[in-house]
Parts: C-alpha cells; sequence; structure tokens
C-alpha cells in the first residue's frame, strides 16, 4: 500500500503540471529592472552614436544571428525555402504594411508608418534563447529561426525607403540621415557582405584542408571542418568584423555552414548572455520616459500582424506543417535588440521613437509568452482528456485450501444433491 502510494505521489500523469517560467525570461525580467534602475541614475543618450556603443550592439547582434542560423536543420530549410523566401519578402512588407496603418489611423500621424517597419521583423537573439519548448517542431522552429534571421535586410531596405517619405510627410525639409548613401549605399553593403562571407567560407575550407590529416587504416581521412581551436578563432574573427561594419547579412548566412560539434554549447551560453545584455540596454532607455498609449497599439498590432501573416500568407508557400505549428508560428512575434537598434537609428530622425519602441518590445514579449503558456496548458489539458484509462489490475488465481474445491468445480456434497435429484 505504501508502494503504491509513493508510486501515486512521483507519476508525472497525476501531478498538476504548473507551466514553468523559463530560466532565461525571468533573469531577462531581472536585467530590464537593472538596467531601468540604471538609466534612472545616469542618463545614457550621450552613449548613442559612439564608437563602443555601437560596436557592442553590433557584437550582440552578430552573436544572436550567427547563433540562430546555427541551429537550422539544413534538410527543413531545403525543403520549406519558397517559405523562408516569402516570408523575408511579402511576409515583411504585409507585416509593416498593417502595423503602420493601425498606428496612422490611431494617431493620424504621418511619421508612424516608420515604426510599423522597426518592429516587422523577428528578433534571432529572442528566438534563439526563448523558443526551447518542446511543442513546436524541429521544421517549424527551423522555419521561425530563418525567418527571424534574413528578415533583417529586408527591414533595412524598406527602412531606407520609408523612412524619406515619412520625413516629408511628417513636414520636415531635407532628407533624413538613416537614408545614408541611398541605394548605392545599399548595394555597397551588399558587396561587403558578399565579400565578408567569402572570405570566411575560403578560411574555413582553407581550415580543413591545411589541418594535418587523420588516418583511419591506409587512407588519409582530411577532416571536413578546420580543428576547434581554428573554427573559433574564424568565427570570432568573422564577428568582429561583421560587427565593426553592421554587416549582419554575411553572418546570418555564415552560421548555416561555419558549423561543428564544439561549438553548440558555448554558442548556446553566448546567445543567452547576449539576450540578457539587450534586455538590460533596453532598460536604460525605458528610464528615459516612454509613450505607453502608441507603444501597447503597436505591440499589439505587431502581435497580431504576425498571427495573420503565418495563418494566411505562410501555408501558401509552406505545405504539410501541422495545426500546432501553424497555431506557433501565428504567436512566434518576438522582438529585441533588432527593433531597439533601429529605434535609436531612427531617433535622430524621428524623435520620441525609442519610447514608443521600448514599450512595444516588452508588450510583444509578454504577449508571446502568454500565449505560449495558454498554448501549452490547453495541450496539457487535451493531452490528459485523450489519455486513455490504464486497464485494471487482474488479480492471481487463489490457491484452493486443502479440501476446498477449485474455481469452476462443484463441492461433493452440492454433486451429490444433484445426482439424487
Amino acid at each position: 500500500m505504501g508502494g503504491q502510494v509513493e508510486r501515486s505521489r512521483h507519476d508525472p500523469a497525476r501531478r498538476s503540471k504548473l507551466p514553468a517560467v523559463p530560466a532565461v525570461l525571468l533573469g531577462a525580467l531581472a536585467t530590464l529592472l537593472a538596467g531601468t534602475l540604471t538609466g534612472l541614475a545616469a542618463d545614457p543618450a550621450h552613449l548613442v552614436g559612439t564608437a563602443g556603443y555601437v560596436f557592442a550592439t553590433g557584437l550582440l547582434l552578430a552573436v544572436g544571428l550567427y547563433g540562430s542560423t546555427y541551429g537550422i536543420d539544413l534538410a527543413d530549410l531545403r525543403r520549406d525555402l519558397r517559405g523562408v523566401v516569402a516570408a523575408v519578402t511579402l511576409g515583411v512588407v504585409l507585416k509593416a504594411g498593417l502595423i503602420s496603418g493601425a498606428m496612422v489611423l490611431a494617431f493620424d500621424r504621418p511619421e508612424y508608418l516608420i515604426l510599423g517597419i522597426v518592429v516587422a521583423q523577428i528578433d534571432p537573439l529572442s528566438v534563439t534563447a526563448l523558443s526551447k519548448d518542446g511543442y513546436m517542431s524541429q521544421r517549424a522552429r527551423s522555419l521561425l529561426a530563418a525567418w527571424a534571421s534574413f528578415d533583417d535586410p529586408m527591414t533595412v531596405l524598406l527602412t531606407m525607403y520609408v523612412a524619406g517619405y515619412a520625413y516629408t510627410a511628417a513636414g520636415h525639409t531635407g532628407t533624413p540621415s538613416v537614408v545614408g548613401g541611398g541605394t548605392t549605399g545599399y548595394v555597397l553593403g551588399l558587396a561587403l557582405n558578399a565579400l565578408l562571407l567569402a572570405g570566411a567560407l575560403l578560411a574555413w575550407w582553407a581550415g580543413g584542408r591545411l589541418w594535418p590529416a587523420r588516418r583511419s587504416g591506409k587512407e588519409p581521412v582530411r577532416p571536413r571542418r578546420p580543428a576547434t581551436p581554428l573554427a573559433v578563432v574564424l568565427v570570432v574573427v568573422m564577428l568582429l568584423l561583421a560587427a565593426s561594419n553592421m554587416l549582419m547579412l554575411a553572418v546570418a548566412v555564415a552560421g548555416l555552414f561555419l558549423r561543428t560539434p564544439a561549438f553548440a554549447r558555448p554558442l548556446a551560453r553566448a546567445v543567452t548572455s547576449a539576450f540578457l545584455l539587450a534586455t538590460a540596454l533596453l532598460g536604460l532607455f525605458v528610464a528615459q520616459g516612454v509613450s505607453l498609449g502608441p507603444g501597447l497599439l503597436l505591440g499589439a498590432s505587431a502581435f497580431l500582424a504576425q498571427a495573420v501573416v503565418a495563418v494566411v500568407v505562410m501555408p501558401l508557400f509552406v505545405r504539410g506543417l501541422s495545426g500546432r505549428d501553424r497555431v506557433l508560428l501565428g504567436i512566434g512575434q518576438q522582438n529585441g535588440l533588432t527593433a531597439v537598434l533601429l529605434a535609436l537609428t531612427l531617433e535622430r530622425d524621428f524623435p520620441k521613437t525609442v519610447g514608443i519602441v521600448a514599450p512595444a518590445v516588452v508588450t510583444i514579449n509578454l504577449l508571446h509568452y502568454g500565449a505560449q503558456t495558454a498554448f501549452g496548458c490547453w495541450s496539457r489539458h487535451r493531452a490528459g482528456k485523450n489519455r486513455r484509462p490504464a486497464a485494471p489490475q487482474q488479480r492471481l488465481p487463489r490457491h484452493p485450501a486443502v479440501g476446498e474445491p477449485r474455481q469452476g468445480e462443484v463441492p461433493p456434497a452440492a454433486d451429490g444433491l444433484r445426482s439424487s435429484a
């Protein structure tokens, strides 16, 4: 009896399963609070635009991009390549249009067009750090990671073109500084990304060729990738160069090819640390004041726009996704460092952008976690209802005592009565 009680006490099916809060989310809330308190004590505005600040934020973004694409399953990516291309082109444009339209209609301020672009992308740091639940399939997780990793260049392109129109529509004269070199500057950036990527891939191939070959039997077998120390040096140099020149597209593509098993655990820790540092950075600017109403609407609009794109657009290009994966992609909108960087860049031409984007980022991530928690509770409830009841235990036949009839036998007295009758 005691053993039966002990088993039922430790039976996972009998315990009440409360949704556990991920440790990384608790850490993010703590770092957000710490960053906010720091921002109240010291104004971080003088840091914006400095070389150290730009490099640090670029390095955080590069680590997030590399970590996101590193975890993508290449077979799933090849199978869903059409879906990824549609998500980072048509999906980004549709999301930005829906979000910007809601903001302009609600506040009648044409400069709010730019806000939809700032939060239209999905942040790879957040995806890599927070998408470790057991509900999404590996295929859907790879699709979301690729979506988050490659929608940034499209966002930058939209920012360059829409910022000029929003700046003029808001009553300003001239050209906003965010446009930079215009189309020429954007094409030059693509060329530099291609150059960095080609150099990294060439060094990776050469490292695998030049490293001493291992011998198995009589034939030498050369490794397909450089040894771990050389691989670490190559990736670190690539990340530093990308952070110095904001060449993030090269980093995102390199994560698909520059891989070695030794990177898995250190890279996961580096991505989590970068996510927490980005959250603390967001807290610095939250302390300087926020526009709560526009921020809440911006966050809710971005979350709903992701659901629309996942439900309407993605099924046209990605076949065979389960209903569970479609729902999880629909609630997959997450924002973080990328949105903060774009907001900081636009702050010079569109004041108060950070004050709107900061509460929007918090709103989006809270909606994402709340929706995931609700989905998890619903899944567990449904699994509990569909669980078949355990079959009743059958008792073993009891051995009869001496003189007692066996099961199915007639006692001698009854047999005599039956024969006499």
